[in-house]
């Protein structure tokens, strides 16, 4: 890790629109994929024909090894501008971009949003710019990508930023939150350097507006919360939960508490990289053992909070979805599986309270007989066993989710409130 701030990052859009290779492209600029590294992708993408594809090449051929399950260095997803040290949220490749932006293993602060210059706006592009909307990420970076391919012209860009101002003004995403910048990932144009091939821009680089962002504060002022992803038996310790501290701080000596599985103890160590440490914040993956806790007490989707302000677990919930792909219509009586945090728990769509218009997020009607694909609405949900969850107002961390029938993700949403059981 870097002792520069952190900033978790989302490169999002429509899949042809270049994301790949802009990734590979900014790894490559900023030093984080090795020379050679490159030069082997560089040869196998000549030998198949594809010479220059080497940084989509870097991406995709990490993709494939990530679903064939091998654990990748973590530096492949990760760079560094002269102020911030970033992680790229969503590993563009990934078939269920969506499902991990909802749940990935952190929340992204900010996003670029990448459309071709040739193509506009696509039918993803404004799913993922409304998801973005819903999931509160709140600066948006527009890279009109594979300006190389309408010759450079300042009119293909135009029209491109024009169509993506109408898209944010329909979601509510504010142009003042969003700057867009010509780019071709491809050439290298605008990312690490201005372009000389579009003199006609003199705004900044790709990178100089990474470098821009605001600082983002870490959630440590918030109660802690960390939900649990494993729980170990170590001999000479005991049962050791493990997880990623989501907000708060966790000491060694805190009072803490499980739910939904309600039990707790006394924090006895954390261990960090393999070292035991006095205490872990935001961000920080770690092992630790409390007294009293036995291996059969807790469990996965478990999340560990301060005894005296304990995580909320839900009787039912009220949330904002938005219904990315459902084959037909979705009905109150619905029990889908919702992936929170850690947790998977099947939950019922008790009622569904109003129809918002996707567009404006006004209230288009009251208590809809259904919702279907492109539909955004506010339901009330039960889970079917208990379920730890919070209102994304309060710790946004907690209160995000997707939903997952048949194999794909339905839908993605947010916690407005919590009724406690």
């Amino acid at each position: 890790m870097s002792d520069k701030p952190h900033q978790n990052l989302a490169i999002i859009g429509h899949v042809d629109h270049g994301k790949s290779t802009l990734v590979g492209r900014l790894l490559f600029e900023t030093g984080s994929v090795p020379e050679h590294v490159i030069e082997q992708y560089r040869e196998e993408a000549e030998e198949k024909g594809k010479g220059g594809f080497e940084f989509a090449y870097v991406m995709d051929n990490l993709a494939e090894e990530r679903e064939r399950g091998v654990t990748i260095d973590i530096a492949h997803q990760e760079f560094d501008t002269d102020k911030y040290f970033f992680t790229i949220v969503d590993c563009p490749g990934h078939r269920d971009f969506v499902k991990n932006m909802i749940t990935g293993a952190s929340q992204a602060d900010n996003a670029v949003l990448v459309v071709a210059a040739d193509d506009g706006v696509a039918p993803q592009t404004r799913e993922h710019v409304f998801l973005a909307r819903t999931l509160g990420i709140n600066e948006l970076i527009i890279g009109v990508n594979k300006m190389d391919l309408v010759d450079y012209g300042k009119n293909s860009y135009d029209e491109v930023v024009e169509e993506v101002k109408e898209l944010l003004k329909q979601v509510r995403f504010g142009t003042e939150d969003a700057s867009f910048i010509p780019i071709s990932a491809f050439e290298g144009d605008n990312v690490a350097e201005q372009s000389d091939n579009m003199d006609w821009f003199d705004g900044p680089t790709l990178l100089e507006a990474l470098n821009d962002l605001p600082e983002t504060e870490p959630p440590t002022d918030a109660p802690l919360r960390l939900p649990i992803q494993d729980v170990y038996t170590i001999s000479g310790i005991g049962t050791v939960p493990v997880g990623r501290v989501e907000t708060g701080i966790m000491n060694v000596g805190d009072n803490v508490s499980f739910q939904p599985s309600d039990v707790g103890g006394e924090v006895k160590t954390i261990e960090m990289h393999h070292e035991e440490v006095p205490e872990a914040g935001p961000g920080d993956n770690v092992g630790f053992n409390v007294r009293g806790i036995g291996k059969d007490d807790i469990r996965r989707g478990d999340v560990c909070g301060p005894a005296d302000n304990a995580p909320s677990v839900a009787e039912t919930f009220q949330a904002q979805v938005v219904v990315m792909q459902h084959p037909s219509v979705i009905t109150a009586g619905y029990t889908p599986v919702f992936h929170a945090h850690t947790a998977q728990v099947a939950c019922t769509i008790e009622s569904i309270d109003q129809k918002l218009d996707p567009a404006s997020g006004e209230v288009a009607e009251e208590n809809p007989d259904f919702i279907k694909s492109g539909d955004a609405a506010v339901v009330t949900v039960r889970p079917q066993k208990p379920l730890s969850i919070e209102p994304s107002s309060e710790i946004p961390e907690l209160g995000s989710f997707a939903i997952r029938d048949m194999g794909q993700t339905i839908a993605a949403g947010k916690v407005l409130s919590v009724d406690e059981r």
